[in-house]
């Protein structure tokens, strides 16, 4: 079977794109074998994950996201603003704000701006951070989960968790270019409190306006940017006193503006997406 696809990614977080509104993918082979198929950078395209363009009955559309693991998270900011891209370009679906149906419930994207047709950048609402730590999961008998130490087989770390239709662990350092992401990341992901596992990061604040933030992302590892985790380490970040409720997130492939509206309690993600070659492949 041969299949169309675009590559994108958001500051560095990369995805393949799909259209399978026709279900004749998912009759053809697993998502989730199809992932780890393509998303292998050696024998495969490249990517983080691979995301599907699905009907739904209830929303303007259905989002899915297959990690380069096989697993299936709830949502990626990083790919919802290349998916809003990607049906608005392939005019699946043109609209400058549509209402997605995600795992995580109902993500608003809006096209904020456009060049010569073109989406550049994307405003997402992401909804209302999720505190209460049932919720998110983690095992902690407090109503939030705030710079709480853990026990792993590198020490103590203080998390502060937050969910945003996905799981978060929030770690405050001094110094980034200090930390071993590669070793404390899959620890804390992999930590029995967090039954569902979860992303991992890893935060220097700059001042009360700006962090700079590394993840190891639940089913990816090491990526260059995560939107939700930015979202959620901003939540973390103001609720622990160290930032205000507008933040620029400083990533390995770029930069993220936050913004926890206090009337609604709902945060919004704005930043750049960007297609970066599209094609076909036999699956």
């Amino acid at each position: 079977m041969r299949i169309d696809f675009w590559k994108m990614h958001g500051i560095g977080n990369d995805f393949i794109m799909l259209d399978d509104r026709d279900k004749a993918i998912a009759d053809h082979i697993d998502y989730s074998d199809l992932a780890v198929q393509l998303c292998h950078r050696r024998f495969g395209i490249g990517a983080d994950g691979i995301i599907l363009a699905r009907h739904s009955d209830t929303h303007d559309i259905r989002f899915v996201i297959i990690n380069s693991d096989g697993s299936e998270p709830e949502m990626c900011g990083n790919g919802m603003r290349c998916f809003a891209k990607y049906l608005y370009e392939n005019n699946i679906l043109v609209k400058d704000e549509m209402n997605v149906q995600t795992l995580a419930g109902t993500v608003v994207p809006r096209i904020e701006k456009k060049q010569n047709g073109q989406v550049v950048s994307v405003c997402v609402d992401m909804g209302k951070p999720k505190l209460v730590p049932d919720q998110i999961p983690f095992v902690h008998g407090g109503d939030m989960a705030l710079e709480v130490p853990i026990e792993t087989e590198q020490g103590i770390t203080s998390v502060s968790c937050v969910s945003m239709g996905n799981p978060h662990a929030v770690i405050f350092v001094d110094d980034l270019s200090l930390v071993d992401i590669e070793t404390i990341g899959p620890v804390v992901e992999t930590h029995p409190r967090f039954p569902e596992k979860t992303n991992v990061e890893f935060i220097e604040v700059i001042s009360d306006s700006q962090i700079k933030m590394r993840v190891w992302e639940r089913g990816a590892g090491v990526t260059l940017a995560c939107g939700t985790g930015a979202c959620g380490a901003v939540t973390a970040a103001h609720l622990t006193g160290r930032v205000g409720r507008q933040v620029r997130v400083h990533l390995d492939g770029g930069d993220l503006d936050i913004s926890w509206d206090e009337s609604s309690g709902h945060i919004f993600k704005t930043g750049p997406a960007q297609t970066v070659f599209n094609g076909t492949v036999d699956i």
